[in-house]
């Protein structure tokens, strides 16, 4: 069922949707930033700078490292099979076009030859998550993110810990409303009455 009132995408949804856009001839950049955003939690002009030369070569459980552009912190970002196996499959598909890979050259290249700007990738995502959720952008796969720890972490206290960490929020209470619990618990109590 589509929840209209949300504004991150459920992470299953998103995945699958990432794995079927990498076979994309022309969306496979898209498909492969979807399944990378999903999984880092990395803002969008974060994800924009990262270079084949930092994936290449890496093994399940290496990391690579971020210095965010909007906190200036750094962050170790360790890199999980999902990501890697989606990588793989990029490669092949960038392969089949183009039978070289620059690795200084960035990832998230357009069929212009340009780094995408944020603006088309939200353009994009609203388009291939048309009524999944009420505000589709950039934003809400960091979002994804962050309910996907949140749920397999138990909806724990210590899962918002550690999310506040993950994601540079200053206080729990702001990952709280970042993640949205606290509006579904407000819901929550108008639909027990």
């Amino acid at each position: 069922m589509k929840n209209q009132t949300r504004d991150y995408i459920e992470y299953d949804r998103a995945f699958n949707k990432g794995r079927e856009l990498l076979w994309s001839e022309k969306q496979s950049i898209i498909g492969f930033y979807i399944i990378f955003s999903i999984n880092t939690g990395l803002r969008v002009s974060d994800i924009l700078n990262i270079k084949h030369s930092d994936l290449q070569d890496l093994k399940q459980g290496d990391s690579i490292r971020v210095i965010e552009k909007k906190t200036r912190k750094p962050r170790e970002i360790q890199i999980n099979v999902k990501i890697l196996q989606a990588y793989s499959d990029l490669k092949q598909a960038i392969l089949k076009r183009s039978k070289h890979i620059n690795p200084d050259s960035n990832i998230f290249i357009s069929q212009k030859g340009t780094v995408y700007a944020n603006v088309s990738i939200n353009r994009i995502l609203k388009d291939i998550f048309k009524g999944e959720a009420r505000h589709i952008s950039t934003h809400s796969l960091r979002k994804t993110f962050g309910r996907r720890v949140y749920d397999q972490n138990g909806q724990s206290e210590n899962a918002l810990m550690y999310l506040s960490v993950m994601l540079c929020h200053s206080s729990l209470a702001i990952t709280r409303i970042y993640l949205g619990l606290r509006q579904e618990v407000i819901n929550n109590i108008y639909m027990n009455l």
